[in-house]
């Protein structure tokens, strides 16, 4: 009998139930459809999983498919096997522009627009999208109609009114809104105003250099959520980023609105259901102030590894292929509320009613593809759908912990938020900074910065010299941008 070609594919396991035996299942039915390989999935603990994938590299034992969050983008490019090559490689290059590979049809030009650009780099597909999310608006529909509100607000003036007349409610909640202090929210705030989290179009046009955390359009979505604590509306609970507690304080109706994942959607409904209260979902608020220019999403992606000979390239292929036909992704979203990645895996979800019973599912897939109907669009947009470019760069998830402890300091011990936010600037900049001497001095093989974890100090402490900006030069630098 002929030796079976294996597959290893890493996913970071979240412990869900069911999580991992789903993930056993699609790779089983792969290889009843193509016997002469076997697909080894192994559930990689979440925390460290960017570092494993950098040993094993270094090891000379890295997976032919490996699943990276959204924010390890520039760690899984920079990333160097032992010999000094890219660990992994374009996925569209390696499609090649077959419409097939090993019977299994190529869906890549079938993605969702937003998803496609954001894995996307000098208009090559890098990594393949798997779970995708985007932000949402969620509300307690008997609180609003009880403050005489019958339409969820779209806008921010919109919020900022709904939470007036939730305020005047008598025996009403303490607070009429809350969300995480999550870098989540700070980059869907950013993206529909344009604004930008690091240099070089965030860095898709050149490798990012420079981190700004104190951009008008930051400072704007930081005021704005500073107004709405200041004003008794927002509730702050205190902890970064705290999803448990803004998740309880909604199904406890202490709050009207919770902005959260569209991941969420079915832990929210169920919540209403259980506290017996009707529950409405609408799309994130924007500053319309400014022109609407996009939508963030985030998720996963699944990377293919480089180097690989031409039968267990086109296996990985395959089965990447595979895990995405409608089929397979329309049930991935039933089980794991994930926007459908492919147009034809929403059609089947719509064809066989999911929608209609769940209504509460069709909103996020639509938020991602189309501008705000009231929305004043970027002109060189129009026609368009919203894009979803969100930021490479290094350490990204360090400089999210810089962003939502400088939003802490505001909240909780009434922070200036320019000055605040300038000094934040500093502290991404030397994070930033250290990743890139690190990743190009060494090749870059250990890939720090997973959520709550920056990098070395050893490594931080070398490249940290780099630029040495007081925070008075920045505050000039910010109050004059603000000015002109």
């Amino acid at each position: 009998m002929k030796e079976r070609i294996v597959l290893d594919v890493w996913v970071p396991d979240l412990t869900f139930p069911g999580w991992m035996d789903r993930w056993h299942e699609q790779g089983r039915d792969f290889e009843k459809a193509h016997p002469e390989y076997q697909v080894n999935i192994v559930g990689q603990d979440f925390w460290t999983f960017p570092l494993k994938v950098a040993e094993a590299a270094a090891e000379g034992r890295a997976p032919m498919v490996a699943e990276i969050y959204f924010y390890m983008g520039q760690a899984a490019r920079d990333l160097r096997n032992r010999d000094g090559s890219p660990v992994f490689t374009s996925v569209e290059k390696a499609v090649g522009g077959r419409t097939e590979i090993l019977g299994e049809p190529v869906v890549i030009d079938d993605l969702l627009p937003a998803f496609r650009d954001y894995y996307s780099l000098d208009g090559d597909l890098t990594s393949m999208p798997s779970g995708g999310t985007t932000s949402l608006l969620f509300a307690n529909a008997d609180l609003l109609r009880a403050a005489g509100v019958s339409k969820l607000p779209e806008t921010w003036t919109e919020v900022e009114a709904v939470c007036e007349e939730i305020a005047k409610l008598r025996n009403g909640p303490a607070h009429a809104i809350t969300w995480s202090n999550h870098g989540t929210f700070f980059q869907q705030a950013l993206a529909s105003q344009g604004g930008l989290l690091v240099d070089n179009d965030n860095g898709r046009s050149g490798r990012a250099t420079t981190a700004y955390l104190a951009s008008e359009e930051m400072l704007a979505w930081v005021e704005w959520w500073r107004g709405l604590h200041s004003k008794g509306h927002y509730l702050h609970t205190g902890k970064i980023p705290d999803w448990a507690g803004t998740f309880k304080a909604f199904a406890d109706q202490d709050v009207a609105i919770r902005f959260t994942s569209s991941n969420d959607v079915n832990y929210m409904v169920q919540a209403a259901e259980q506290s017996g209260f009707p529950i409405e979902i609408g799309i994130f608020p924007y500053n319309e102030k400014v022109p609407y220019v996009g939508n963030a999403v985030a998720g996963t992606s699944l990377w293919l590894a480089n180097g690989l000979d031409e039968a267990t390239q086109d296996g990985a292929l395959a089965l990447i292929q595979f895990l995405h036909n409608p089929r397979n992704a329309a049930d991935r979203h039933k089980f794991s509320s994930f926007i459908p990645i492919t147009h034809a895996s929403y059609d089947l979800l719509e064809e066989e009613g999911w929608f209609d019973k769940h209504p509460y599912h069709r909103l996020a897939y639509e938020h991602v593809n189309r501008f705000p109907s009231g929305a004043t669009v970027d002109p060189a947009l129009a026609g368009g759908v919203p894009l979803s470019q969100g930021a490479l760069f290094g350490d990204f998830a360090g400089n999210q912990d810089v962003m939502t402890r400088a939003m802490g300091d505001v909240l909780t011990h009434g922070a200036d938020p320019l000055v605040r936010f300038t000094e934040a600037t500093m502290e991404a900049q030397r994070l930033l900074d250290a990743y890139n001497e690190y990743a190009l001095r060494d090749g870059f093989r250990n890939p720090a910065g997973t959520p709550g974890h920056s990098l070395s100090v050893e490594s931080f402490s070398t490249a940290s010299a780099g630029r040495d900006y007081s925070a008075a030069d920045l505050e000039k630098v910010v109050r004059l941008k603000l000015a002109r």
